[in-house]
């Protein structure tokens, strides 16, 4: 299902004409107002070519944090008077202080309209009745899934201040059709249910939509997913300081950019410049519908594929292929090979484990890694031997007592980092 055909569909080039002339829209409105892009760019006066655009400073999290430390808690990245702003949210702060984020009636709706485009493509309809698997905290993801499905029509069930239990029985009594949460609740709640003896593919829920992680895009993730539940996976990607920027469509084979709202560089780290398509690079973004909040060039942290402008499913928007691979800060090095932790789920969700955790050890100034799983000893020499064969790096794998490695809601926190203590190997 589509959202906005004539966008979705439209030819690459004509996508590149309308973002072009929307992003010089955006900075004719913010360069008056905007202090934090004022000094930033300058003497800047649009409107701007693309050559212009891809030599613009980029944006970090770090400037953003910073400028809030400096200047109050609005910063001077807001646009407009405290006044005119509807809605407070902040990020997870799972890598540093949480960053607090503001939106206008404006730029609410249009994170609204962005979430259209999500539920479309995973074919919800007013007839669905969706179930929030989460917690209704100040971060803004399931605010504006939760909204948007009111706006379409759907039925919206609020699944938060309930445990793994309760969430089953209110999916099962309010026949909940969709289930929205982080991949990694999506197996927890698959556990829970298998220990309670529910046979999740009787409930009728016939979609899952995953964000806040990089999983729902992993062939194994997603496929286990979809055999404990019945239902067919759809990840979707956003982040609390750019929006609510992609998702998959019936083809599942990676994460459609939503190119109407949205300019997608994916570039090499270090040097700032465009990878070719089908290699690896950072994903930068700039939001063009939010100006009471807006991100230029926008360096999310978060590596991905580039890809072009087919799909089977007909849309035009560019693809990330495989979806998001994993941040850039996550990468280890073992003995010369470079290890996501995507990487080692993959593998691990091919094998019975419930839940797993990756231990970061330095022996003899080398990195090395240990994978504890929830699992038998056969299970545990197993996985070691995938390992070994498909990342070409010996990781030692270690059986733990069934229920001692952490269970999570949100953002699953499966890697540990002990190289400060290099006898615990």
């Amino acid at each position: 299902m589509v959202h906005r055909t004539d966008l979705e569909t439209a030819r690459p080039e004509e996508t590149r004409e309308r973002q072009l002339e929307r992003f010089n829209l955006l900075l004719a409105e913010i360069l008056p107002r905007n202090r934090f892009y004022a000094a930033k760019f300058g003497s800047l006066t649009p409107p701007l070519d693309w050559i212009e655009f891809a030599a613009l400073p980029f944006t970090t999290k770090a400037e953003l944090v910073k400028d809030q430390l400096a200047a109050g808690p609005l910063g001077t990245i807001a646009t407009y008077p405290r006044e005119r702003y509807l809605t407070y949210h902040q990020t997870s702060g799972t890598t540093g202080r949480p960053l607090m984020v503001l939106d206008t009636r404006e730029t609410w709706d249009w994170w609204i309209e962005c979430w259209q485009y999500i539920y479309r493509a995973a074919n919800v309809t007013e007839h669905d009745r969706l179930f929030m698997a989460f917690s209704f905290g100040p971060f803004i993801g399931f605010w504006a899934a939760h909204t948007a499905g009111l706006q379409l029509g759907a039925m919206g069930i609020p699944g938060g201040g309930l445990d793994s239990k309760a969430r089953l029985r209110m999916i099962a009594n309010s026949e909940a059709t969709v289930l929205l949460s982080t991949p990694t609740y999506a197996m927890r709640l698959a556990e829970v249910a298998r220990q309670e003896g529910i046979a999740l593919s009787t409930l009728g829920v016939h979609t899952t939509i995953h964000a806040g992680e990089a999983g729902a895009s992993i062939p194994q993730v997603r496929d286990r997913i979809q055999r404990a539940w019945g239902a067919k996976c759809f990840d979707h990607s956003g982040a609390t300081e750019v929006g609510a920027y992609g998702y998959t469509c019936d083809a599942q084979t990676g994460l459609h950019i939503i190119e109407s709202e949205f300019i997608a560089e994916v570039l090499d780290p270090k040097s700032g410049q465009a990878v070719p398509e089908g290699s690896v690079g950072e994903l930068v973004l700039t939001n063009l519908g939010r100006a009471g909040w807006p991100v230029i060039r926008y360096r999310t942290g978060d590596l991905v594929r580039a890809g072009g402008h087919t799909c089977v499913c007909g849309r035009t928007f560019q693809m990330l292929p495989g979806g998001l691979i994993g941040r850039a800060d996550d990468l280890m090095v073992v003995r010369g090979i470079n290890i996501y932790p995507s990487s080692i789920e993959a593998i691990v969700r091919n094998f019975e484990v419930d839940e797993f955790r990756i231990v970061r050890m330095r022996r003899q100034e080398m990195e090395e890694l240990l994978v504890e799983v929830e699992a038998t000893n056969d299970v545990a020499d197993a996985l070691a031997d995938a390992f070994s064969a498909q990342l070409a790096v010996r990781i030692p794998t270690r059986s733990v007592a069934p229920n001692s490695l952490p269970r999570f809601e949100l953002k699953a926190q499966r890697v540990v980092d002990r190289r400060g203590n290099p006898e615990s190997l």
